[in-house]
């Protein structure tokens, strides 16, 4: 379909006002968290999928980290099974970690990959498992309770964090033109899966690889504070404050994106 002469200028300025961030970051490594709650919206879907590809095609080297907590939570009633979240963290028993596998290493990453290469791209998916790529580490909270003297430890079942990532994967695909696109599932050293929180996944990600950017895509309209109020801007001090604040008043908290930090 031929351009009009309207749509003509459009393409014509976005490209002279990208082309310094191109050249900035042409072979550069940029970590992008694709949040669950932006991939329930066909049109951004296939915007998303565009861009990736677009990065790739000027020289940008993309790591896609993608959760997926809405179609858990979607398959998980489908099952007659109730989610219970704790600190903003999924409690999940080996029976919800089957599910969480199904979904993020099967329907939802095999869906971005996908996604992707329809639009031009050459992407592969993995989890954490491939190649020990994200080697977890069982996550435990403490409550404090004034009638007990010592804290109450929170048992979440297979909730991981990151011990430790793998770059070794992710390096091979990307020196092979390929878009690495990673499920937040990690194993431990007893072999067991842990389900991961995407964002700490993305992270982890981003540091062991000395990516250039660090990217959260979701549909939240940014950081907000404990009313709600969207935070323009913010330092890492302050981002600390924020949390050890929330953490002396359970009842509020300061959320980023899909994840809730109390």
């Amino acid at each position: 379909m031929a351009l009009t002469a309207e749509s003509a200028r459009n393409v014509a300025h976005v490209l002279s006002e990208a082309m310094p961030y191109i050249q900035r970051f042409q072979g550069k490594t940029v970590v992008i968290k694709y949040g669950g709650n932006a991939m329930v919206d066909e049109h951004l879907k296939q915007g998303f999928a565009r861009d990736i590809v677009l990065m790739k095609l000027v020289g940008i080297n993309p790591v896609v980290v993608h959760g997926g907590g809405p179609q858990i939570g979607d398959l998980l009633k489908k099952i007659g099974k109730q989610s219970t979240f704790v600190a903003g963290m999924r409690v999940t028993d080996a029976e919800t970690m089957d599910v969480v596998e199904m979904v993020l290493g099967g329907l939802v990453n095999k869906e971005i990959v996908n996604l992707i290469n329809r639009h031009g791209g050459r992407a592969v998916g993995l989890t954490g498992k491939d190649g020990d790529l994200i080697r977890a580490r069982k996550m435990t909270l403490t409550r404090e309770l004034p009638e007990l003297k010592t804290p109450e430890i929170i048992d979440l079942g297979h909730v991981g964090e990151v011990a430790s990532i793998d770059a070794g994967v992710v390096d091979m695909l990307m020196h092979g033109d390929f878009i690495p696109v990673i499920a937040p599932i990690g194993v431990g050293s007893d072999g067991m899966s842990y389900n991961i929180n995407a964002d700490l996944v993305a992270g982890k990600v981003a540091e062991v690889l000395q990516a250039e950017k660090l990217i959260l895509l979701t549909n939240a309209a940014g950081l907000l504070d404990g009313n709600g109020n969207l935070i323009s801007g913010v330092t890492a001090r302050q981002v600390d404050d924020m949390i050890a604040a929330h953490h002396r008043r359970p009842r509020r908290a300061c959320r980023a994106g899909g994840t809730v930090y109390r």
